[in-house]
């Protein structure tokens, strides 16, 4: 089966990122270094995590660690409810931090110890935890941070949960790139907005172009040029939810030099115009 390396864009200024997001954008298996708390809103199926294969449904809760393989396979759509998760991305040296050494939160810091091979908490479509999570979506600043030590306050209290994984069971073919892949990551990130350059990224690797390519496609499951497109559309995305720029300003930050291109490229991913996508964080 294949993997799927993951880089996800949280702005410098930001901790953590809270999105709701469609479950088709979970089927293949993929991994990244930020630990992930995710809530499914709506829809059913088969979750991966690691090795393990079990079933999903409205309510499902889970704390995954860094690293760790995981999909979410949909089942049984009937097309009426869109299946939708509420995803929040943390780094995974925010537990690095003094503020988070004091004995307060020493449950938080073995909860997040657990995480590694992956948790579910046995909860039933929890309305408290499910409107938090909701509210995270929207909130910046202090109100943001105050929301996740909420989220955790809520887990660490729920005593029924289950180890979903084995974490020292991981593929030696999978693990062994992450190094490598995660410095192109690193190079697309810095230059998003100056431009990319395919002999500067594949010179990160000391490969040849043509080599770079085969080796980022076979680890990835994408071209460079894929990737570095659904960097963009996930930076305009975020600057769209939660920023007033205008469009042509975001535009231009997330590395596009055309409005024409951006707006045709942006409606055919996300089904949407950039300014109907603002519209609906808007309500």
């Amino acid at each position: 089966m294949q993997f799927v390396f993951e880089k996800i864009f949280v702005p410098n200024n930001h901790t953590f990122i809270s999105r709701q997001m469609p479950l088709a954008s979970n089927r293949k298996i993929h991994s990244h270094k930020n630990f992930e708390i995710n809530y499914i809103t709506s829809g059913k199926g088969r979750r991966i995590i690691g090795d393990n294969v079990s079933e999903f449904e409205k309510g499902d809760l889970v704390l995954l660690g860094s690293d760790l393989p995981h999909c979410w396979d949909l089942q049984d759509y009937d097309g009426n409810e869109p299946p939708i998760s509420i995803v929040t991305h943390f780094s995974e040296n925010i537990f690095n931090s003094d503020f988070f050494k004091i004995p307060e939160l020493k449950q938080v810091e073995l909860l997040i110890k657990e995480a590694n091979s992956g948790i579910r908490f046995k909860v039933k479509d929890n309305k408290e935890i499910h409107q938090t999570l909701l509210e995270m979506v929207n909130a910046n600043g202090l109100e943001y941070y105050i929301k996740l030590l909420k989220i955790f306050n809520f887990l660490i209290k729920i005593k029924d949960r289950e180890k979903l994984s084995n974490p020292t069971n991981k593929l030696a073919d999978f693990t062994k790139n992450i190094d490598k892949i995660n410095k192109v990551y690193e190079y697309v990130f810095l230059n998003i907005q100056e431009g990319i350059n395919l002999d500067e990224a594949s010179a990160v690797l000391n490969m040849a172009p043509s080599s770079f390519c085969r080796f980022f496609k076979k680890k990835t499951g994408l071209t460079f040029m894929e990737y570095v497109k659904n960097v963009r559309l996930g930076i305009a995305a975020k600057l769209l939810a939660e920023t007033d720029k205008q469009i042509t300003e975001i535009c231009y930050e997330s590395g596009y030099n055309n409005l024409a291109n951006f707006n045709l490229y942006f409606k055919a991913k996300m089904g949407k115009t950039p300014s109907k996508y603002r519209k609906n964080f808007r309500k």
